[in-house]
């Protein structure tokens, strides 16, 4: 069953005008939808509306079926892998290798399977050679495939990823892309925030673009 947004209104304070209006949104297994917009459009908050981390002020989001707001943020998060913008805001642990195996370790997953897990996601972005460093001393595009791999771990069936390729150079970036592929191949539905018109096009079978409030779909040309 889809992710879907229907009818949101969003504004960060009640005698501001609406940041985001009548948003519906519809995002399937299998299928990428690519967020275009400028910057202060609100790409990211529509994203962060759809994790529950901000709530709207009029409107419902649902996946499965079940409605957002009747899900704690753990099980958001077990259905739905972000990808912050800055990933700094997502690493916390000790080390690279830690950090891609942590969430493993509430799944209940065998030892040997976790482990099979995060070598194959650290060799995949090329960081097995850092696993044992601190995250923050990584570098910004080194930090950004670390944030990818921790959140690709639970292999949940949607992702959203904010920004995805910054700091890849193109080696780094059409791997990226065709890893993308793979989780749409393997039924899995991605929303794609991204300023790089190419990789998102590229990707995406539907585009979308948020103006002046309002979301726009259909309407875009690649």
């Amino acid at each position: 069953m889809p992710l879907i947004a229907n009818n949101l209104f969003f504004r960060f304070n009640n005698n501001q005008d609406f940041l985001l209006e009548n948003i519906n949104l519809e995002l399937h297994r299998g299928e990428c939808m690519a967020l275009l917009g400028e910057n202060g459009s609100g790409k990211t908050t529509l994203s962060k509306l759809l994790i529950g981390i901000l709530k709207p002020e009029k409107g419902e989001i649902s996946i499965d079926g079940e409605k957002i707001r009747d899900l704690p943020l753990a099980k958001i998060g077990e259905r739905i892998g972000y990808l912050f913008q800055n990933p700094n805001r997502q690493l916390f642990c000790s080390s690279v290798e830690e950090e891609v195996g942590f969430a493993l370790q509430f799944r209940k997953s065998e030892r040997g399977e976790s482990e099979k897990i995060v070598s194959e996601l650290l060799g995949f972005f090329q960081l097995d050679h850092l696993r044992a460093k601190f995250p923050f001393t990584l570098s910004q595009g080194e930090r950004q495939r670390l944030a990818l791999a921790a959140i690709m771990a639970l292999d949940p069936p949607f992702f959203i990823l904010d920004e995805p390729t910054t700091g890849l150079d193109p080696r780094r970036k059409e791997e990226l892309f065709f890893y993308l592929q793979k989780l749409l191949k393997d039924n899995r539905g991605i929303l794609l925030i991204s300023h790089d018109h190419d990789f998102a096009c590229n990707l995406a079978n539907q585009i979308g673009e948020l103006k002046n409030g309002k979301l726009e779909t259909g309407v875009i040309k690649c």
